[in-house]
C-alpha cells in the first residue's frame, strides 16, 4: 500500500489528513546569504502561498540537496553518530 503525503517542515500530512510529527532537528546554526531583493520578494510570496516560512523551505531544499548528493535519506541522528566517530577516530 502506498500513502501519498506532503512533507512540511516537521510534519507529514497523509491523504487521510493524519499528521505524523517528526523529530525536531537542532536549529542552532545561522546561515546568512546575500540575494537579489526582487528574488527574495518573489521567494517570500511563493512561500506564503504554500503557507510555509522561507526558513522551512530553505531547510527542505537543503535536506533534498544533501540527500541527492549523499544518495541516502537525511537523518540528523546518523550524522551525529558519524561526526562523533570522526572526532574519536
Amino acid at each position: 500500500m502506498t500513502i501519498k503525503c506532503a512533507l512540511y517542515d516537521n510534519v507529514i500530512c497523509t491523504q487521510s489528513h493524519q499528521r505524523i510529527y517528526l523529530v525536531m532537528e537542532d536549529r542552532t546554526a545561522r546561515l546568512t546569504i546575500l540575494i537579489d531583493p526582487r528574488k527574495k520578494a518573489v521567494f517570500e510570496r511563493l512561500c506564503a502561498e504554500e503557507d510555509s516560512t522561507p526558513s522551512q523551505v530553505v531547510r527542505r531544499l537543503m535536506r533534498a540537496y544533501i540527500e541527492s548528493r549523499t544518495g541516502k535519506p537525511w537523518s540528523p541522528e546518523a550524522e551525529r553518530k558519524s561526526a562523533s566517530r570522526r572526532k574519536t577516530g
